[in-house]
C-alpha cells in the first residue's frame, strides 16, 4: 500500500440508510481503534465527528453488538474514552472489547462511569497493579441489576398507604438517581426477613442508615433493598432451571452455533449472548480429566502447535443448553507487531447427527454433501460478480480505462475463473463421495490417455530434465471409462506430479493388465514421497505457487478427487510406498458404449 487513503475514503460515502450507517459505525470504530492516540489530523478529528453523528442515529443495542462482534481493533485510548461515555450497553461492550496497555488503563480507570468501572473490574487479563488500584478506590464487579425508579405517582400511592401521616406533596418529593446512590458492591445488604403481614418499613430502614453513616433518603434505601431481593430471587430461578453462574437462558436464545475468541492460553474471553456465562474462562487446551471441557487428541496437538482448528472435537460439561459435544472451526491470530501468538478467533457448532440406517452405502452422508453443495453455490454469486465486473473493466465496455486498471481487471479474473474452478472441484468431489454422482462408464484406451497427457505436459517437462518413463507391456489397455472421465483424471494424477517433481528427476510408469483389472505404477516424486501414510491425500497449501498444477487446492486434494473418480468408477487409487497403483475394471462385453475414438479405430481396423 503507498498510501493508506480508507478513512478518506469511508467518510466520502453519504449516510443514505440504516444499513449504511451500521457500516460506516463499524468501518469508523474499526479504522480509529488501530490508530494511536497521539495522532491528530483534521481528517481523524472529521472522523470522530463522524462517528458522534452515527451514534445518534443507531440504537445502543445495535452499537453494543457491533462493537463485540470479533476482530475489533480498539487498541486507542481516545475511542475507547469516547465510547465509555455512552449509554451503558455500549461502554460496557468496548470495556471488553478494548486492549490497552496496562499504563493506558491505569490513566483512563479514574474518568470511566461506573458501570464502564465495573466490566473492566471483571476482565480476566488485568495487571496486579490494576487490581490494587481498583482495591483502593473500591471498584468491584458488578452485582446488581440496574435500578428502576418508580413513577412519582407509585411513590406517591406507596407512601401514603405505609405512612398516612405523609403529604402528597412531600412524598413526590425528587428522588435522588440511580447514578448519585454509592455502588452497589460498596453496599451491605441489610440480613432482614421479608415481613408476613404489611408493617411500617421505618423502623427496620433506620438501623440501615445509622450503619452506613449516610443521610440516604428513605425512598433510595428501600430501592436498594428491593433491588437486592430481586436480583436473589432471579438468581434462585436461573439456578433453579440448570444454569451456572446464576445466568438464565430463554428458551428460544438457544442457538446451535456461536463465535467466540481466547486469550493466548486458549481460555475463552468471549462469546455471543448467551452463551457468555457458560463458556467464559473455559480452556480449549486443559489437560486435566477433571475440567469442564475436554478436547480431542489431534485438537490438542493442533492447540499446541497453534495450528488452525478444523472440524475439532470437544466435550463440555454444565447446564443443559451447553453440556455435550461441540465441533470447533477456529484461526490463530498473531499480534501484527511482534508476531506473538495472542489467541483463537473461531465458532462452536453442534456436529450434526446422521441416522446410519438412512445414510448412504458408502462415502459420505448425502446431507453433508448438499451442504457443501449449497454453501458452494452462495459463494460463485460474489465470486461472479467479481469476475463479471472485472471482465467490464477490462474489455472497456463502460468507457475508457487505464491500462494500469486493465491489467488489473485482466488478474482478477483469472483469479476469479481460478477460483470457481476450484468450486466445481469441491462440488465434484462432494456429489462423488455422496454418491450423488457416478462416474460415466464407457470404453477408451488408458494408454493413448496417458500418452495424450504426456505430450502435452512434455513442454514443461522437457526445460527442465525431468518426465516420465513409460513402459507398458502391451499396446492397448480398454477400461470401463468414458474418455472424457478418463482424461480428467489421468491429467489429475499427471499434472500434479509434474508440477512437484524436482528438475532431473524421471519418474517410472508401468502397467500390469488382468482379465479383468488394469493397474497402473505412477512413481511418486520425491517431495510427494515424503509425506507419511494418509497425509498425501490432504489438502494441505503449497508454500510455493506450481507452474503445472490440477487445481487451486494443492496436489494432496487434486489425488484425493482422482481417487474419489477411481473408486466410483469400480477401481482404487492406492498409495504403495514411493508410488501410486491407479486400478480399473476391463472393459468386457461393452463393445456399443465404446467412446468416438476406440469406435473409429476399430472401424479403420475392420476396413
Amino acid at each position: 500500500m503507498l498510501f493508506d487513503d480508507r478513512l478518506a475514503t469511508v467518510l466520502r460515502q453519504r449516510i443514505s440508510s440504516s444499513a449504511v450507517a451500521r457500516i460506516q459505525f463499524r468501518q469508523l470504530t474499526d479504522l480509529l481503534g488501530a490508530i494511536g492516540s497521539d495522532v491528530t489530523s483534521a481528517r481523524i478529528d472529521a472522523a470522530y465527528a463522524r462517528l458522534a453523528e452515527l451514534s445518534r442515529m443507531l440504537p445502543a443495542e445495535m452499537r453494543a453488538d457491533i462493537l463485540r462482534e470479533p476482530g475489533q481493533r480498539l487498541r486507542n485510548p481516545r475511542l475507547v474514552s469516547i465510547l465509555t461515555q455512552a449509554e451503558p450497553a455500549v461502554a460496557s461492550a468496548s470495556v471488553r472489547m478494548a486492549r490497552l496497555s496496562e499504563q493506558q488503563w491505569l490513566s483512563l480507570a479514574h474518568a470511566l462511569p461506573a458501570h464502564a468501572r465495573g466490566t473492566l473490574r471483571e476482565k480476566t487479563e488485568l495487571t496486579p497493579r490494576l487490581k490494587a488500584m481498583f482495591d483502593h478506590l473500591g471498584i468491584q464487579a458488578k452485582c446488581l441489576p440496574p435500578a428502576r425508579v418508580p413513577p412519582a405517582r407509585v411513590q406517591a400511592e406507596v407512601l401514603e398507604t405505609v405512612a398516612p401521616e405523609v403529604s402528597i406533596a412531600d412524598s413526590v418529593a425528587p428522588v435522588p438517581d440511580a447514578e448519585s446512590w454509592p455502588e452497589p458492591a460498596t453496599i451491605v445488604p441489610p440480613v432482614v426477613p421479608a415481613p408476613v403481614v404489611p408493617a411500617p418499613p421505618l423502623p427496620v430502614i433506620e438501623p440501615v442508615a445509622e450503619q452506613q453513616n449516610t443521610p440516604a433518603p428513605q425512598e433510595g434505601i428501600s430501592a436498594i433493598v428491593r433491588r437486592i431481593e430481586a436480583f436473589r430471587n432471579a438468581r434462585a430461578t436461573a439456578v433453579e432451571q440448570g444454569s451456572p453462574n446464576g445466568n438464565a437462558i430463554p428458551r428460544q436464545a438457544i442457538r446451535q452455533a456461536f463465535d467466540f475468541t481466547t486469550d493466548s492460553e486458549g481460555r475463552i474471553t468471549w462469546a455471543d449472548s448467551p452463551y457468555t456465562p457458560m463458556t467464559v474462562g473455559l480452556r480449549l487446551g486443559a489437560l486435566d480429566a477433571a475440567a469442564p471441557l475436554r478436547a480431542s487428541a489431534p485438537l490438542l496437538a493442533a492447540i499446541k502447535r497453534r495450528l488452525p482448528l478444523t472440524r475439532g472435537l470437544i466435550t463440555i460439561e454444565g447446564a443443559p443448553a451447553i453440556a455435550g459435544p461441540w465441533q470447533v472451526d477456529a484461526t490463530p491470530c498473531f499480534d501484527p507487531t511482534g508476531g506473538r501468538f495472542i489467541g483463537y478467533r473461531g465458532r462452536m457448532r453442534r456436529p450434526s447427527v446422521v441416522d446410519v440406517g438412512e445414510a448412504e452405502p458408502a462415502g459420505r452422508p448425502a446431507s453433508e454433501a448438499d451442504s457443501v453443495r449449497q454453501m458452494l453455490h452462495e459463494l460463485r454469486t460474489p465470486v461472479n460478480a467479481i469476475q463479471g465486473f472485472a471482465e467490464v473493466i477490462q474489455q472497456q465496455l463502460f468507457g475508457p480505462t487505464p491500462h494500469e486498471y486493465r491489467a488489473l481487471a485482466a488478474a482478477i479474473a483469472g483469479d476469479a475463473a481460478r477460483i470457481l474452478a476450484g468450486f466445481d472441484d469441491l462440488d465434484r468431489l462432494a456429489r462423488l463421495e455422496s454418491g450423488a454422482l457416478a462416474i460415466e462408464t464407457g470404453g477408451c484406451d488408458l494408454f493413448d490417455v496417458i500418452g495424450q497427457s504426456l505430450r502435452l505436459l512434455e513442454s514443461f517437462t522437457a526445460a527442465r530434465n525431468s518426465g516420465f518413463h513409460v513402459t507398458h507391456g502391451q499396446t492397448q489397455a480398454l477400461v470401463d471409462m468414458s474418455r472424457q472421465e478418463a482424461e480428467a483424471m489421468v491429467w489429475r494424477l499427471l499434472a500434479t506430479m509434474a508440477g512437484t517433481v524436482s528438475p532431473g528427476e524421471i519418474l517410472p510408469i508401468t502397467s500390469t493388465i488382468a482379465p479383468e483389472s488394469i493397474s497402473i505404477r505412477f512413481g511418486l516424486p520425491r517431495t510427494l514421497a515424503m509425506r507419511e501414510g494418509d497425509d498425501l491425500f490432504e489438502a494441505l497449501a503449497s508454500p510455493t505457487m506450481q507452474a503445472v498444477s490440477a487445481g487451486v487446492f494443492g496436489a494432496g486434494f487434486a489425488l484425493r478427487l482422482a481417487m474419489t473418480e477411481a473408486r466410483s468408477a469400480g477401481g482404487s487409487l492406492l498409495r504403495d510406498d514411493s508410488s501410486l497403483i491407479l486400478t480399473l475394471p476391463t472393459l468386457t462385453e461393452r463393445k456399443p458404449h465404446l467412446s468416438h475414438t476406440l469406435a473409429s479405430r476399430e472401424h479403420k481396423g475392420e476396413e
